[in-house]
């Protein structure tokens, strides 16, 4: 049995590799500005508030434009949204460029771009999330979706450090120059791909489609748990803001870059040997024991005083959200029809956002209360009681069989017949 990634979408389709090659380009540009950006605000400041405004300014352009741009997914052609969002994107990286050589840079455009950049991602993702089923055969989503959670991963783990080496020794200016070549690379692979136009069934961009996709996704109640999962383990385990804390407490200043490192070397660790996930049908499982595992590994993180010890558990909270991650794309690309994809893309967008941004919130309050190691010890055993209560609340999750679930068995007639909007003969080629 193979662990190795199944590379059967990147085989069959070339649109899913200009899209794979085109993401893994743009994030790790994009992780040159997210380490350079704070870096700025700090040196132009002084404040940590001020660098911690920069969640506060991203917040509810990621919640408008998430729920909007799922409905823009459905309604428009999604080539030519992402194209536009990306080069939007670089736009925002060409001023960012500006303001930094100016002989005495603004503070302003810094939240600014911060803001545009959050509703920009927001509209964008549900489009790139709700293009994968109509490019890649319905049997080969689970390996698209490892596939594509691997891309991201090294962009995680290179991005960063490579970041810091620019920002330090070659300058803000370079930093924010590179993430603006990585746009115009990325935008140049994403025109090649096929046109994706709306399908038939798709409702306009309105409050009232919006509500349609929310309706939908409360009566799929297997759906409702990979949301509601993901929500209590990002917000009650997620302990980024309080790492370098941390490693103060563990008396190792010098293994803060690794713990920031460390969540997404295990997600990484686990894409190089995700070939079983393919062959796995009880995807709902699979997401309530890795997402009640992640709160263990985090709960025993906070519980250790060995700094190694805790750089390992951090890996293998990474390596836990990773298939958590897997699976529920693997069923929500699998499940959702066409004409909908976009709007519940936008639902899990939220999901998988919000909830990291408000766990910050938490592991930091929590950490003034009851100090550092009991904030992260204790988020973890909430997650993962929480975990299991909704695992109890909502059994269709549990149930969930990728091949057996009649959702599930309905869009791959579907695609199979050829019949799936934009979708020809063969499910892996758009029209």
């Amino acid at each position: 049995m193979s662990l190795l990634p199944d590379l059967a979408p990147w085989k069959a389709s070339a649109d899913f590799r200009r899209l794979w090659v085109s993401g893994l380009i743009s994030s790790f540009g994009s992780f040159l500005t997210f380490v350079a950006l704070p870096v700025q605000i700090k040196d132009l400041t002084g404040s940590a508030a001020a660098v911690g405004a920069i969640g506060a300014v991203e917040l509810l352009p990621l919640i408008l434009f998430g729920l909007y741009g799922g409905a823009l997914a459905d309604a428009l052609d999604k080539r030519a949204l992402i194209v536009r969002t990306e080069a939007a994107q670089g736009l925002l990286s060409a001023g960012l460029l500006a303001n930094a050589l100016l002989p005495h840079p603004a503070v302003w455009p810094l939240y600014a771009v911060a803001a545009l950049s959050a509703a920009l991602v927001s509209v964008q993702r549900p489009a790139l999330d709700s293009l994968l089923p109509r490019i890649v055969a319905h049997d080969d989503l689970p390996a698209a979706a490892a596939l594509n959670s691997f891309r991201w991963t090294v962009g995680g783990v290179a991005g960063p450090a490579v970041a810091g080496l620019v920002v330090a020794y070659a300058g803000l200016g370079w930093a924010y120059g590179a993430d603006l070549v990585t746009f115009v690379v990325s935008v140049a692979l994403v025109v090649g791909i096929a046109p994706s136009p709306a399908s038939h069934e798709a409702a306009q961009p309105s409050l009232r489609s919006i509500a349609e996709g929310a309706r939908y996704a409360w009566n799929r109640k297997e759906l409702l748990g990979t949301y509601a999962v993901d929500l209590a383990a990002m917000f009650l385990a997620m302990p980024l803001a309080v790492l370098p804390f941390l490693a103060d407490e563990l008396d190792a200043d010098w293994s803060l870059g690794l713990m920031y490192a460390s969540i997404p070397a295990g997600s990484l660790l686990v894409g190089l040997v995700s070939g079983w996930t393919s062959r796995v049908r009880r995807h709902g499982r699979m997401v309530v024991l890795s997402a009640a595992l992640w709160g263990l590994a985090i709960a025993a993180a906070g519980a250790v005083a060995n700094v190694w010890l805790v750089l390992l558990l951090l890996a293998v909270a990474g390596g836990c959200d990773m298939v958590s991650g897997i699976f529920r794309a693997a069923m929500w690309n699998q499940t959702i029809p066409d004409e909908l994809r976009g709007r519940l893309a936008g639902i899990e967008l939220l999901s998988y956002s919000v909830g990291p941004t408000l766990g910050q919130v938490r592991s930091g309050s929590m950490a003034g209360w009851l100090g550092v190691r009991a904030s992260v010890g204790a988020g973890g055993l909430l997650c993962t009681g929480a975990v299991g209560l909704l695992a109890l609340c909502l059994p269709a999750l549990m149930s969930y069989d990728a091949q057996t679930n009649e959702h599930a068995v309905r869009l791959r007639a579907r695609r199979t017949a050829g019949s799936a909007p934009g979708l020809a003969a063969d499910p892996a080629q758009p029209s």
